[in-house]
């Protein structure tokens, strides 16, 4: 994979912290370690607080004496895992019955409660790092609501994964825009038209908070009577939300379905491309040759998803247009991963699947074509490196944070075990167990039994 070069210092996205403290040692029966090599047997992972100590095989790696003792030695340990695009504030079939009713009915400051609800059942399930690419509402953007929810978890209030949360940065009438119904009244600045006004709108997002700027070249397949060619920009509108981004220090990321959104993006030095749809050899090409990474979105598009949002009430013009862009969507994702393209795992989640869910992605690459050892590295190594935190996440190596995950089963020889809340046995974000669900243990984020859909009450 070309490297792209930086222009910026990467610097972790959330508050610095003490180094130091308890020592630990986690035992294993293999360690997937996100690098891609062979698996490592009978491993023993040494942490330090916050991160990562040692890590070495039984007998050759020194266990300190004063080291806690973490018994995962039936189990595969692996890095946690990231979910590089996602949606938590959205309305969705998890906890709505129909999502376009919820629209109207529901407030900014409810659904606020749901997406710290949806983000926590990703960490129940091994995701430890979200990239939650935003949300608008009928009161307005989302942006604040959501940063607020990143903000109460990394102070320590609530339990929850790491986020990075993303701002709309789009036009009047975006695929984004029509994420809410046309007839919906819009108040506040939701969207701008020329390079001015949308430098206006990625400023107000970086001032309430956001990680990153995220914006649509391209229609797309979520929305109503929209098709997914309509380009949503022209190039000076996207080179100025890139540029903008930039000169504060934030990445961008872009919403892109077709050939010529592509193009733009690339041009405009957008640092992840979101979707794969349409193609063509030569910009897959131009893509690989960039660095761009690329997050596929596939989960979102399969037949069991079409039938969930069938569902929630969906319209028919929505549900058809999904069924005639999948076959294009595997097409693409197949030639990408052929090529080289650093694919960055992402589902898009947000109408459907269930948030926690997550892990089905990896089984509709595979079932691709990947291979089991690079679907994992899609969702750890190569996230990491398209989120550019790879110094501190994504592998599980000497001086990363201890983001970790004990699955009991082989997820190369079976890539669905990740899928299925008993087999994931353990959690920890930073060094600290958020999920224990070993014999004898029952620590969850979620208690998934008691809760029920908005509309029940």
């Amino acid at each position: 994979m070309a490297q792209r070069k930086g222009w910026w210092k990467p610097e972790a996205p959330w508050p610095k912290r003490a180094e130091g403290g308890k020592l630990v040692a986690i035992t294993g029966k293999v360690l997937i370690d996100g690098n891609g090599g062979a698996v490592l047997k009978n491993p023993v992972v040494v942490l330090e607080g916050r991160r990562i100590k040692a890590v070495g095989v039984k007998g050759g790696v020194q266990i300190p004496a004063s080291a806690e003792t973490i018994d995962a030695s039936k189990y595969t340990l692996m890095p946690g895992m990231m979910d590089c695009h996602v949606h938590t504030g959205m309305f969705n079939c998890m906890t709505f019955h129909n999502h376009r009713v919820a629209q109207w009915e529901v407030m900014p400051q409810l659904q606020q409660m749901y997406a710290l609800f949806h983000a926590q059942n990703c960490l129940d399930m091994g995701f430890t790092t979200l990239r939650d690419l935003g949300m608008n509402s009928s009161r307005g953007l989302f942006t604040q609501e959501l940063c607020a929810v990143r903000d109460s978890i990394n102070a320590g209030i609530v339990e929850g994964p790491r986020m990075l949360i993303g701002g709309f940065t789009t036009i009047t009438g975006s695929h984004l825009d029509l994420i809410q119904p046309r007839a919906m009244p819009r108040s506040g600045f939701n969207n701008g038209d020329g390079p001015w006004e949308l430098r206006k709108l990625a400023r107000l997002n970086i001032l309430w908070g956001c990680d990153i700027v995220k914006t649509c070249a391209s229609g797309g397949g979520g929305t109503d009577k929209e098709e997914p060619d309509i380009r949503n920009m022209c190039q000076e509108e996207i080179d100025a939300i890139v540029d903008e981004a930039h000169a504060f220090h934030k990445p961008c990321a872009v919403h892109c379905f077709t050939v010529s959104g592509q193009r733009m993006a690339l041009k405009a030095g957008a640092d992840t491309i979101e979707h794969m749809v349409f193609s063509d050899d030569e910009t897959i090409d131009m893509i690989r040759e960039a660095g761009v990474a690329v997050t596929p979105t596939l989960a979102h598009r399969t037949d069991h998803a079409i039938e969930l949002r069938r569902q929630l009430g969906t319209s028919p013009f929505v549900l058809n247009k999904l069924k005639k862009l999948q076959p294009h969507c595997y097409n693409t994702f197949q030639k990408m991963y052929t090529a080289g393209v650093n694919i960055a795992m992402g589902t898009d989640m947000g109408f459907e699947p269930h948030f926690g869910d997550n892990g089905w992605e990896l089984e509709v690459y595979v079932g691709l074509g990947m291979t089991p050892m690079h679907a994992i590295q899609t969702a750890t190594r190569n996230a990491a490196q398209a989120l550019r935190l790879e110094h501190e996440l994504g592998t599980i190596e000497a001086g990363k944070l201890a983001d970790i995950v004990a699955v009991d089963g082989d997820p190369l020889a079976d890539i669905r075990v990740i899928q299925e809340r008993k087999n994931i046995a353990l959690v920890l974000k930073e060094g600290r167990i958020c999920v224990d669900r070993r014999p004898g243990k029952s620590k969850n984020v979620v208690q998934v039994a008691e809760w029920q859909k908005i509309d029940n009450l």
